[in-house]
């Protein structure tokens, strides 16, 4: 049974048997003889997240080295370009790196699966790389799922999200949109145009999933979509709090009146991570 991916990111806070793992050997390499990897998959930086990291570095140093190979009598970068920006940033000479032999076949796939396992890249980002890896591999999205460690699905919903039209890839990227949400939009029997104006209304109104599908579901019965329930005022009033306690998009969708649901959003496995932490440190105060 494949292990389930989410559980890479919760296993570093849920404990877990311990394992004897063996540090790759790395050394201090001179910041600039390192050039940057063509094959890189991501294409954005998160410039909030960047400079906590820069923050970081300058107050305990680069902790987890960067992955290079020999190149043109200096070194190239196969993974770890947002420590080597923030070790940059924060005005570092050397970098710690491990260096390894890489043949050129290997570069993107390399880079591609430390990314991934970092769950660094947004998801646009992601699948690109699998559209390039399969590209560059000439292998099926099974076989590239197998290499992985993914599942077949889990390939093909990212590698749908490239058929979405530039505006609202751009919202994805920003995480203005989740993959659920542009998948919904792609379900629909509409024009570029119409997705959007549709994923401009998901960010303005701040429709959920379900909204988003009601509208796909509609919008190929050539219906008008149909407008978003009223909320109460005191359910809406609650969100905001638990939105500004939380720091992240809380929705309460009452079933009746004594039942419902609190849904919390994330976009990434590190604010998963925070919320949970939050979550469990918010049930142990007195």
């Amino acid at each position: 049974m494949k292990k389930n991916v989410l559980g890479r990111g919760l296993g570093a806070l849920i404990p877990e048997t311990k394992r004897e793992e063996t540090p790759a050997p790395s050394n201090e390499i001179d910041i600039d003889r390192i050039t940057p990897n063509p094959s890189q998959p991501r294409l954005v930086f998160d410039e909030t997240r960047l400079e906590e990291l820069t923050a970081s570095i300058k107050k305990n140093g680069v902790l987890q080295p960067v992955l290079v190979r020999p190149y043109g009598g200096g070194f190239q970068l196969i993974a770890g370009e947002r420590r080597l920006a923030a070790a940059q940033r924060a005005g570092l000479f050397k970098i710690p790196a491990v260096v390894k032999e890489i043949p050129d076949n290997k570069i993107r796939e390399l880079a591609l699966v430390e990314n991934i396992q970092r769950e660094q890249l947004n998801p646009m980002e992601e699948a690109q790389a699998y559209q390039h890896l399969m590209e560059e591999t000439d292998e099926t999205q099974e076989e590239i799922a197998g290499r992985l460690g993914k599942d077949r699905s889990t390939i093909a919903n990212a590698i749908r999200l490239l058929k979405l039209p530039s505006d609202v890839r751009q919202l994805v990227s920003e995480g203005k949109l989740s993959p659920g949400h542009a998948r919904a939009l792609l379900a629909a029997n509409a024009a570029p145009s119409q997705m959007v104006q549709a994923a401009e209304m998901i960010v303005n109104k701040g429709w959920s999933v379900r909204e988003t599908e009601r509208w796909a579901k509609n919008n190929q019965n050539n219906m008008p979509p149909r407008p978003p329930k009223i909320q109460d005022p005191d359910e809406a009033a609650a969100e905001d709090r638990l939105r500004l306690a939380l720091g992240a998009k809380v929705e309460i969708l009452t079933k009746n009146k004594n039942s419902g649901e609190i849904r919390i959003h994330f976009y990434g496995q590190e604010e998963l991570m925070r919320l949970f932490s939050l979550l469990l440190e918010k049930t142990r105060e007195p």
